[in-house]
């Protein structure tokens, strides 16, 4: 059995997170969402709150599961049985930090394999902290965000202004 991890802070999850997903889980027999801590942000969003939001939009994907961790992200693949963690790349310069992180934690755990999925053309400008800075100003999220969770988005960026 293929088993993947694709781990990322989802403060929200776009429609960008959710492409790779979607092709993580036709090309892998189970996909673990992971939703890690990234010290360099403050999220708008729990981390039980993503899981809520990952989960509901990940509902038809019967092969993804969505958790979290403290973990070392190799510690967490591992412990789940993962021999690949999968990472979504934008643009070139996502490649860096990137491969920079693959080469460590292949330090780490040999066993475990990064692979790298670039974005859709479409989604290539999209972020997490674009979607936030647009829905603080109150701008349509239709294009970036799925919509079963436009709404929590909406009224997460009014109570954090």
């Amino acid at each position: 059995m293929s088993i993947a991890v694709y781990p990322g802070s989802f403060d929200p999850i776009t429609l960008g997170h959710l492409n790779i997903i979607r092709r993580a889980a036709a090309i892998f027999d189970k996909v673990y969402v992971c939703v890690m801590i990234n010290s360099n942000k403050r999220p708008m969003f729990t981390r039980e709150e993503r899981m809520e939001l990952i989960a509901r939009c990940t509902r038809s994907l019967n092969n993804v599961v969505v958790e979290t961790s403290d973990d070392l992200l190799v510690q967490y693949a591992k412990a789940r049985g993962a021999n690949v963690i999968v990472k979504g790349l934008r643009a070139v310069s996502d490649f860096d930090s990137e491969s920079q992180m693959a080469l460590i934690n292949k330090k780490l755990e040999p066993m475990i394999d990064t692979v790298f999925l670039t974005s859709s053309e479409k989604y290539t400008y999209l972020s997490s902290t674009v979607v936030k800075e647009m829905a603080k100003y109150g701008a349509d999220l239709s294009g970036f965000v799925p919509r079963e969770i436009i709404q929590d988005v909406i009224d997460k960026s009014k109570t954090t202004l």
